[in-house]
């Protein structure tokens, strides 16, 4: 990711987006972690919530990279100005 050759508006696109996309995913995953811990507690044959907690788990790998690229981004804009 070469953010040089991008434009300013295109880096403010990114970054927009990547706000977005990273608000809707710890939500995302906030909310299935919530139903599997529920789950775990409060059924009997909870073997479907044992197997399902791995996905936000996982996928929490996913949100220091975002905040990682949108921490490039702010400092490239920061240096144009």
């Amino acid at each position: 990711m070469n953010l040089k050759d991008k434009t300013t508006g295109k880096l403010i696109g990114e970054l927009k987006g990547l706000k977005l996309i990273n608000g809707a995913l710890i939500g995302v995953l906030s909310f299935l972690f919530i139903v599997c811990v529920y789950g775990l507690i409060a059924k009997e044959d909870n073997s479907t919530f044992r197997a399902l907690i791995v996905v936000p788990l996982a996928l929490c790998a996913i949100i220091p990279v975002n905040y990682g690229n949108m921490k490039k981004i702010k400092k490239e804009l920061e240096l144009r100005k």
